[in-house]
């Protein structure tokens, strides 16, 4: 057993090394990078670009009319006649139409239409913010993944050679008669379990870098350049100026309430339909036997007056489906506005726990590594038993592991407050 574990360990010591010939990207560049990759993120920006268009068309339709121009090629066998000042004998006539439009009265159509495309505008450039955090959020995660994972994987190794060299001194002092065969036993089960941890944790780097990758857009793993290891920096802002800022800039809250501007407009364009309607048309017709038909003009303007009495119950339903997307979009933002105090505290407390217990993590790793010290002093002078070196070896490998979590936590916490304000609250998302 102890022959095949030794087997084992070879490659996985070697593992590291690999890291050398992998393709390795700083923060900076993976945020960069996944944002452009990202599809919720390009559908976002889309979305933008949907609503820029469609605040022009609600401007152009105040000052502008629609225009179509059309012609016809018209060829009759035998020839037929054609009117005009003359008589003609014609096989081929060419007819053109120009047709422009302009709505004088809709029913507040168009100011509601302005008024929703605004709205609209606002919401999709708030989607947009929020979706680049998201983004960014789910990059920041997976590169924090990669660098954790590479940690924990030397914390494991580091178990696994601790081990090694307990079970060395341990089959010494069996044979020198100074220690039992158990302690040999009870360190080959440590043994065990130290690989099974180290394969475990190899597995999952391999995994998370796999995973970035993906997300930044190159095939097979990618490496994260290493970060700053100081301990995180308390928030620049209070918890009081995080909820106001929250509310009043932060890519959800104002998302929905452009959302409920939006369905507001929408619903007054519906209640428009009960109103009457003014259309003025001009018609300009031209017919004549060559392409260009000049031989017989003809213009009219129309101003045509029309008040809808009742088309089967759509306007009804039309007005019935606004009414709930306004009643819901409301509820959304009032919801939002009651939801606000409670996220922008969860992420801020999140932060100063998981800062906090990562100083907390730290210390436990000097009081760990400290007691394993004395431990294995004392196991090597026969003053405490090979249950209490395997304790506190398994304390300090626990305690290493823990503050690895910790430190990453921090970062996480703090990109998930940073996703609620729609804003960066350091500058330093990149390599040191």
């Amino acid at each position: 057993m102890l022959a095949l574990l030794l087997a084992l360990q070879g490659p996985l010591m070697q593992a590291p090394d690999q890291a050398d010939t992998l393709p390795r990207v700083s923060l900076t560049q993976a945020l960069q990078r996944a944002a452009r990759l990202d599809p919720n993120y390009v559908a976002a920006q889309g979305q933008i670009d949907n609503a820029q268009w469609a605040r022009r068309n609600a401007f152009a339709v105040f000052l502008l009319p629609s225009v179509s121009v059309g012609t016809i090629a018209q060829r009759t066998n035998p020839p037929s006649f054609f009117f005009t000042d003359t008589l003609l004998r014609v096989q081929t006539t060419w007819s053109a139409q120009l047709v422009a439009r302009y709505d004088l009265f809709v029913g507040g159509q168009k100011l509601a239409e302005l008024s929703r495309s605004g709205a609209e505008l606002a919401g999709a450039r708030a989607d947009e913010l929020r979706q680049r955090f998201a983004t960014a959020q789910l990059t920041e995660s997976d590169y924090y993944a990669v660098l954790a994972n590479a940690e924990l994987d030397r914390v494991a190794r580091e178990r696994l050679r601790r081990a090694q060299e307990q079970l060395a001194v341990a089959r010494a002092r069996v044979l020198s008669g100074a220690a039992v065969s158990t302690d040999s036993l009870n360190l080959r089960l440590e043994l065990a379990r130290a690989q099974v941890g180290a394969l475990r944790q190899t597995s999952a780097l391999r995994v998370s870098r796999l995973e970035l990758g993906r997300r930044v857009g190159i095939p097979g793993p990618v490496d994260a350049l290493p970060l700053d290891t100081a301990p995180a920096p308390a928030l620049p802002v209070t918890l009081a100026d995080a909820i106001s800022e929250a509310a009043r800039q932060g890519p959800e809250y104002r998302l929905a309430a452009a959302n409920e501007r939006a369905a507001n407009a929408a619903y007054r364009a519906e209640l428009g339909n009960y109103l009457p309607r003014a259309t003025l048309t001009f018609n300009a017709n031209s017919i004549d036997t060559e392409f260009y038909p000049n031989l017989f003009k003809q213009t009219s303007f129309i101003l045509g007056i029309s008040f809808p009495i009742w088309n089967n119950g759509e306007r009804e339903l039309n007005l019935s489906r606004a009414r709930v997307n306004k009643n819901v979009a409301r509820a959304t933002r009032e919801d939002m506005d009651r939801a606000v105090q409670h996220d922008v505290t969860a992420a801020y407390d999140a932060y100063e726990t998981a800062r906090a217990s990562a100083d907390v993590a730290r210390n436990a790793v000097v009081v760990a590594r400290e007691g394993f010290r004395v431990q294995q002093t004392r196991y090597s002078a026969g003053a405490t038993t090979i249950l209490d070196l395997i304790t506190s070896q398994v304390a300090l490998s626990e305690a290493e592991a823990a503050r690895v979590q910790a430190e990453y936590s921090t970062r996480l916490a703090l990109a998930g407050l940073e996703s609620i304000l729609g804003r960066r609250l350091f500058t330093d998302k990149g390599t040191p």
